[in-house]
C-alpha cells in the first residue's frame, strides 16, 4: 500500500519560504483532540496534491534507504520527486551529503541557504565542516564555524583551536580545552589528534598531559588511540610500541633495565595492557621487578588498573592493589571511581572518603559521588561538622528523580512521594511549539518510521541551540505534544529536561494500562516494577528492536521468547508474535516474574538478570552479604549498572503513582547475597 499525505499548491508556497506546512499543521494541531490516555495508533490526514505529479511519501522512504546504501545516483534522481514533501529538507540533506565529498563550496552554500535555520541545514554545515578540518582548508572552516549552532561536536572544537593557535590566541585556555576534548573522545580522531599535536609544539600541552591520554586509552582497549597519542609525543618510539601492542611481555622481559623516560612509558602502556586482561600476571611483573623501574605516577597508574580489574571481577585482592598505590593524585576519574566500589564492597568507609576527595571536582559533584561521600562521613565516630556536611551533600542532590537523589532524600528522613497534578501548560509556549516545521517534521519523520531522522530533529529543536536552549514551559508544551501523538520516548526525555517543575504525568507515562496492571496482577508481580523496567527497555516503543534483536515493549530476545511461551503454556506462540503488544507484555512479565522468583525476590538481581542474562549476576552476587544500593553500585558491566539503578528509580515512582502512597527505595534494594545452599537455581536454565 502506497502512502501519499500531500500537500496543497498553497502549502507549497509556503514550504518555499520555511513556513509550516500543511501536512504537519495536521500533526501538530490534531495533537489537542488525541489524549495521551489513547492506544490506537495516530492516524495521519492527507491534503491535496500539489500538482499533477503526487508527492509520495515512498519517495522518501526510497530516499532514506538508498542514503543507507550509498546509492548517490539513485538519490539524484529521486530527488525531484520530494519536492514540497513535509520531509523535503532531509531528501535534499541525503541527497548532498551522500556526495559531499565532490561537492563545492557554492553547492554547500545553496543548502545552507535553501534550509536556514533547520536542523538539516545545521546538519549539513557540522559535516562540512568536518570535510574542511580533514582538507586544512582553514579559511573556509574558520568562516563558516561561528554559524555553527548546535556547537556539539568535539571534532570541530579542537580544529577551532588549531585555528585560534595559529592566529595568536591565549596558549593556556585553548591547551585546556583541546585536552579535555581530546580526553573525552573514545576513539583516535583527526582533529584532536592534530590539535594535540600543535598544542604539545607550542608548549601548550607538557609530555605527561599525552602520556596520560596513551594510558587512559590503553586501559580502555583503544590501542589505535594510544598509538595517536604515542606519536604525538615520541613519534620515534613508533616502531617499539607496535612491538610493545604485539606482545607486551616479551617486550617488558627485553627492556627490564630501561631508565629513560620514553621506555618508561612504553613499558607501563605494556603493564597495563597486560592488568587490564590478567591483572595477576601484572601483579606479578610489578612485584618481582616493575616496582623498582617505574617512577611512582607510572607504578601508581598500573597498581590502580590492575585494581580496577580485580574491582570489576568482585575479587576480595582490589583493595590490596589499590592500597599500594601511593598517590590517588595520580589516578584517573574512572580508577578512582573503581577503587570507591571496592571500598564500599570491602567496608572501608575511610578509603571510600579518600578516593571521592581525589576526584576531580567535576567528578566529586556527580550524585553517586555526593551520596556516598555523605555515607562515608556517617560511618564510625563522627564530628558535628562531619554530621553537617554530610546533611548538606544529601540536601544538595534529594529528590523524587534519580537513583542517588531518592536514597538522598529517603537518608533525610523523607519518603518518596510523587505529585500527580500536572503541571500547568503556558498557552504561549504551546503555541509556539506546534507552531514550530522542524517539530512538525520530527513527528512526521517518526510516524512514517523514519524514527532515527525524526529523533535527531526532535532534539535539536528542543535542545534549540540556535537560542540558548528551550526553557521549562517550551519543554513542558513539547513533551505534551509527544505524549499527544504517543511518541512516549520523546515525551519522557524532553520532559525529563525541565529544571523548576516537574511534570509526573509526561515523565512516567502509563500507555496499556489495562494490559501491563492486569497481566502483572495475574502473575503476582508489581505493575510499577513492570512499568519501571519497560520504561528503561522501550521508553513504550512498541517496534524497538535492539542492535542484538530484543524486541518490542518488554525487549525480548527470540530463544527467551521460545522457552518462557514452553514455560507457560503457550502453544500458539511464533517468532513473529513477540511485537504484538498483549503477547509481548505476557511474555515479558512471566520471565520476569520467573528470574524473580529465582533471585528471592531481589528485585536488583531480577533486572540485573533482564539485562544482562541470569548467569551473570548468579555470580555477581556471591561475596559477603551487601547492601542493595552497595550491591548496584558494584556491578560490573556499566549499562547493567546503570540499567538496575535506573529500573529500581522508575519502579518507586511508579509505586508512588499508582498507589498515591509514600515509597521507599531502599526496601526495595534490601541486601544482596550468596544464594542460600540447597535451593533450587532456576537460573541455570533460564536463556
Amino acid at each position: 500500500m502506497r502512502r501519499n499525505f500531500l500537500l496543497t499548491p498553497l502549502m507549497a508556497a509556503l514550504l518555499a519560504c520555511s513556513a509550516l506546512p500543511l501536512a504537519a499543521q495536521t500533526i501538530l494541531q490534531g495533537a489537542t483532540a488525541a489524549p495521551a490516555s489513547v492506544q490506537t495508533p495516530v492516524q495521519l490526514q492527507s491534503s491535496p496534491s500539489v500538482s499533477s505529479g503526487m508527492v509520495n511519501d515512498d519517495v522518501i522512504v526510497d530516499m532514506q534507504q538508498a542514503f543507507r546504501k550509498r546509492e548517490k545516483n539513485k538519490l539524484t534522481q529521486l530527488l525531484p520527486n520530494a519536492r514540497g514533501h513535509v520531509l523535503e529538507p532531509w531528501a535534499a540533506y541525503w541527497e548532498l551529503r551522500a556526495r559531499l565529498n565532490e561537492a563545492t563550496q557554492d553547492e554547500v552554500q545553496a543548502f545552507l541557504t535553501r534550509w536556514a535555520g533547520t536542523y538539516q541545514e545545521d546538519r549539513l554545515r557540522n559535516d562540512w565542516l568536518r570535510l574542511l578540518g580533514q582538507r586544512r582548508d582553514w579559511s573556509n572552516f574558520d568562516a563558516m564555524y561561528p554559524a555553527f549552532r548546535m556547537g556539539d561536536d568535539r571534532e570541530l572544537r579542537c580544529y577551532a583551536a588549531v585555528i585560534d593557535l595559529a592566529k595568536g590566541g591565549q596558549r593556556d585556555p585553548l591547551a585546556e580545552t583541546v585536552k579535555s576534548n581530546w580526553y573525552a573522545q573514545r576513539d583516535s580522531e583527526d582533529g584532536c589528534n592534530l590539535a594535540a599535536s600543535e598544542m604539545f609544539s607550542a608548549g601548550g600541552l607538557q609530555a605527561d598531559d599525552v602520556w596520560r591520554r596513551a594510558r587512559q586509552t590503553m586501559e580502555t582497549g583503544r590501542p589505535r588511540a594510544a598509538r595517536a597519542a604515542v606519536e604525538v609525543v615520541a613519534p620515534m618510539q613508533l616502531p617499539a610500541f607496535a612491538t610493545m601492542l604485539q606482545s607486551p611481555s616479551k617486550f617488558l622481559t627485553a627492556k627490564a633495565k630501561t631508565s629513560s623516560k620514553e621506555q618508561q612509558e612504553l613499558a607501563t602502556l605494556g603493564l597495563i595492557k597486560i592488568a587490564a586482561d590478567n591483572p595477576d600476571g601484572a601483579a606479578t611483573l610489578m612485584e618481582s621487578r616493575w616496582n623498582e623501574l617505574l617512577t611512582q605516577p607510572r607504578r601508581d597508574w598500573v597498581w590502580g588498573v590492575i585494581g580496577k580489574t580485580q574491582a570489576t571481577r568482585l575479587s576480595p585482592d582490589a583493595m590490596a592493589s589499590f592500597a599500594k598505590v601511593g598517590k590517588e593524585a595520580n589516578l584517573s576519574d574512572d580508577l578512582l571511581a573503581w577503587k570507591t566500589r571496592a571500598a564500599l564492597r570491602a567496608g572501608q568507609w575511610q578509603q571510600v572518603r579518600k578516593s571521592i576527595e581525589a576526584m576531580s571536582a567535576e567528578e566529586r559533584d556527580d550524585p553517586t559521588w555526593m551520596y556516598w561521600q555523605a555515607k562515608a562521613l556517617q560511618a564510625g565516630r563522627i564530628s558535628e561538622a562531619q554530621t553537617q556536611q554530610s546533611r548538606q551533600l544529601l540536601q544538595k542532590i534529594a529528590g523524587t528523580q534519580g537513583f542517588y537523589e531518592q536514597l538522598a532524600q529517603e537518608e533525610l528522613g523523607q519518603p518518596i512521594v510523587i505529585a500527580t497534578q500536572p503541571a500547568p501548560i503556558d498557552e504561549q509556549a504551546r503555541q509556539a511549539v506546534r507552531s514550530s516545521p522542524g517539530l512538525a517534521r520530527a513527528l512526521y519523520a517518526i510516524q512514517l518510521g523514519l524514527r532515527s531522522e525524526g529523533v535527531r530533529e526532535w532534539n535539536y529543536m528542543t535542545n534549540l541551540h540556535q537560542r540558548g536552549g528551550m526553557d521549562d514551559a517550551q519543554l513542558l508544551a513539547a513533551a505534551e505534544l509527544a505524549c499527544q501523538r504517543q511518541i512516549w520516548d520523546r515525551c519522557i526525555n524532553t520532559s525529563e529536561r525541565t529544571k523548576t517543575v516537574v511534570d509526573a504525568g509526561q515523565r512516567y507515562p502509563m500507555p496499556f494500562k489495562d494490559a501491563v496492571v492486569n497481566r502483572s496482577r495475574e502473575i503476582g508481580l508489581d505493575p510499577a516494577y513492570v512499568y519501571g523496567l519497560i520504561r528503561q527497555e522501550s521508553r513504550f516503543i512498541m517496534d524497538a528492536r535492539s542492535g542484538v534483536g530484543a524486541s518490542g515493549l518488554m525487549q525480548i530476545m527470540p530463544a527467551t521468547a521460545r522457552w518462557t511461551a514452553r514455560k507457560i503454556g503457550m502453544t500458539d506462540f511464533t517468532p513473529a508474535s513477540i511485537n504484538d503488544r498483549d503477547t509481548n507484555i505476557t511474555l515479558g512479565t512471566a520471565y520476569l516474574k520467573l528470574a524473580l522468583d529465582d533471585f528471592d525476590g531481589s528485585m536488583a538481581l531480577a533486572a540485573a538478570g533482564y539485562n544482562a542474562g541470569p548467569g551473570r549476576p548468579r555470580n555477581w552476587r556471591n561475596g559477603p552479604v551487601l547492601d542493595g544500593a552497595i550491591w548496584a553500585e558494584n556491578v560490573p558491566f556499566s549499562e547493567t549498572r546503570d540499567y538496575v539503578k535506573k529500573v529500581l528509580s522508575n519502579t518507586t515512582s511508579y509505586a508512588a503513582i499508582l498507589t498515591g502512597q509514600p515509597q521507599s527505595l531502599r526496601a526495595r534494594l534490601g541486601s544482596v547475597g550468596p544464594k542460600p545452599e540447597g535451593e533450587p537455581d532456576l537460573s541455570k536454565e533460564l536463556p
